[in-house]
């Protein structure tokens, strides 16, 4: 599986080289790469999860998503569906990072 967008994780095993090891070996290897859910649907989980607890990761699993076969229509409406159950401000906020997410994409695109 390839590991979510953000470059961090090297930076902070140096500071936290267990908490590294684990997600390394635990979430990613182990638990990602069941067959159980298809990589689109635990993307779509962790993405929704990380929108309700408002966290900085979710732009780059929103990445990850679309790799995973997400579209950007689909995680829009997962956004407005999510507004209800986790509030407005949190969507808000994940719609504004997929909106950065798709602006990037286009700059790429046009450069």
């Amino acid at each position: 599986m390839k590991r979510p967008a953000g470059g961090r994780g090297k930076q902070l095993a140096a500071v936290a080289p267990l908490l590294n090891q684990l997600t390394q070996e635990v979430l990613y290897d182990k638990v990602w790469e069941r067959e159980e859910l298809s990589p689109r649907d635990r993307s779509l989980i962790t993405i929704t999860t990380l929108i309700a607890l408002n966290r900085e990761q979710m732009q780059g699993h929103m990445e990850l998503g679309i790799e995973n076969g997400l579209t950007v229509e689909e995680l829009g409406e997962a956004i407005a569906h999510i507004a209800f159950y986790a509030g407005w401000p949190v969507a808000t906020n994940a719609a504004r990072k997929l909106l950065d997410l798709v602006q990037a994409a286009e700059g790429k695109a046009e450069g």
